[in-house]
């Protein structure tokens, strides 16, 4: 078995261009080299394959019967590796290949028209799509785009590019509020069940309320915790009690009827969307069209 170590790209090269030219003196001139080094390199090669390759006279040189062999091998090598680096260079120019997110278990369903979007205006890329509440390294788990809201950890292995503003809302399903009764005030809260999320760092995640122009900050008595975000949704349209969302997350719910905004008053300034990229190297034509593509859709969404 020859080791990948054993294959020299000089050797290869220098054969195939005396091969072409039926000169080691062209076959030089070709490679930008001298005469003399072309053929030391030929008879390394060789020597390590252990026959003659070339048959030379002092008017031609031609190949041998296992020359010609090996260079239909060659041929065939360095064709395929020429086609790969054409591939790669068109890849540079062309929006082509996988692109992998990371996003947040709700928010992330929002963004399927963007993927749609891309996909209708790119057919050869490919999304590979996760969901998770999760904060990700998008350099160690090999992520090319990681989506997250709120703030963001210091790290100089990403850099960030704000995708868009939210606000936050109370809401909850019309059969709830139909068997427990509207919310008219902040007060009124005490007496409804409330659905908190549980954040990664462990703790509830309390309610910021305005309240006659004054930020509040709300832990109410939780009747159903919850550690991701889908479950929140699914809670809230079960008519398991009142929560607090961002409105980009609830508008769909109440769109298709199965959330209602309550107390829109108390409503304030919700957490940025964040997408987090791996630093330190040029970002891929396919990664920057999806990223430019969420936050063309994200910032242009007016709900």
């Amino acid at each position: 078995m020859v080791d990948r170590a054993d294959v020299s790209i000089p050797e290869i090269t220098a054969f195939e261009a005396v091969a072409q030219t039926g000169s080691f003196t062209k076959a030089a001139e070709a490679l930008g080299t001298g005469k003399s080094n072309v053929g030391k390199i030929v008879q390394r090669l060789e020597e390590r394959l252990d026959t003659r390759l070339f048959q030379r006279t002092t008017r031609a040189v031609r190949l041998t019967e296992d020359g010609e062999t090996y260079l239909q091998a060659v041929q065939l090598a360095l064709g395929g590796l020429r086609e790969a680096e054409r591939e790669l260079a068109a890849r540079r120019n062309e929006v082509v290949g996988r692109v992998r997110l990371d996003l947040p278990a709700s928010f992330g369903r929002l963004l399927f028209p963007t993927f749609a979007t891309l996909r209708r205006r790119y057919p050869k890329l490919t999304l590979e799509l996760a969901f998770s509440d999760k904060m990700s390294d998008p350099t160690a788990d090999g992520w090319d785009i990681v989506v997250r809201i709120g703030e963001l950890p210091t790290d100089s292995d990403m850099t960030v590019r704000k995708l868009c503003e939210t606000r936050f809302g109370l809401y909850a399903s019309p059969d709830y509020l139909a068997g427990r009764g509207m919310v008219h005030a902040v007060g009124d809260l005490s007496s409804h069940d409330a659905v908190l999320f549980r954040g990664t760092s462990g703790r509830l995640r309390p309610w910021a309320l305005n309240e006659n122009g004054r930020i509040r900050s709300v832990l109410p008595e939780p009747a159903i915790i919850v550690e991701d975000g889908q479950a929140l949704i699914e809670a809230l349209s079960n008519g398991l009690g009142v929560s607090q969302l961002l409105d980009r997350i609830a508008q769909p719910h109440v769109e298709a009827g199965r959330l209602q905004h309550v107390l829109p008053g108390a409503d304030v300034d919700g957490l940025p969307v964040h997408a987090i990229i791996p630093l330190g190297q040029k970002m891929a034509t396919k990664t920057r069209a999806v990223l430019n593509q969420l936050a063309e859709d994200l910032q242009h969404d007016t709900r």
